[in-house]
Formats: C-alpha cells, structure tokens, sequence
C-alpha cells in the first residue's frame, strides 16, 4: 500500500520521476518539470494526465504542427507514431503511463 501526495513531489531537476508502479511492462511515473521535454515518439502508446500546473503538448499529426493547452485534470494520449513535445508552464506535475523504458 503507498499513498503519494502529488503536489508535494518536487525534483532536484527537469523531468525528475518517481517511479509509482510497473505492471506487466508498463510503467506509471510522477514527473516534476518547469521546462519543456524534447521532440520524440515513444515506443508505445503513452498517456499524460496534468496533475498540477498547465502543459502545452505539441504534436505533429499528418506532418503539421499542432498544439493544446493541458489544463489540470487534461489527459492527453499519444498512440503509437504520434511525435510530440511537452512545454509546462512554469512548473507542472504530470503522470505518465507508457511501456516500460520508453522514451
């Protein structure tokens, strides 16, 4: 049993995770960030909840960029082959459940 206060979570950098869970190869990870991530696909399916804070996911769909702003509460699923790009805010907490070693 684990009980993880999400808005108390703070890391020593960008992208700094703690790891919830893995189940059957897919991971669940609290990331802590106040800057944007890097242009990348991952190796599955990923789902991206905003806990705290507001993310601007950028992805590219039939080779034009889009953008949406995640408010808290926002889910945003990238199937497999969506190229994408996450710009909090200021600070923002997210979770991310993806398979496990994934970008």
């Amino acid at each position: 049993m684990k009980v993880i206060r999400s808005a108390e979570f703070v890391g020593d950098r960008a992208w700094a995770a703690l790891d919830i869970a893995s189940m059957n190869g897919i991971s669940t990870r609290l990331h802590w960030t106040d800057q944007p991530y890097r242009w990348h696909i991952n190796d599955g399916q990923e789902v991206f909840v905003v806990l705290t804070g507001r993310v601007q996911m950028h992805y590219r769909q039939e080779g034009r960029e889009q953008a949406v702003m995640l408010e808290v509460g926002d889910i945003f699923y990238a199937d497999l082959g969506t190229e994408h790009v996450a710009h909090p805010q200021g600070v923002a907490r997210v979770l991310v459940i993806e398979s496990e070693g994934s970008v």
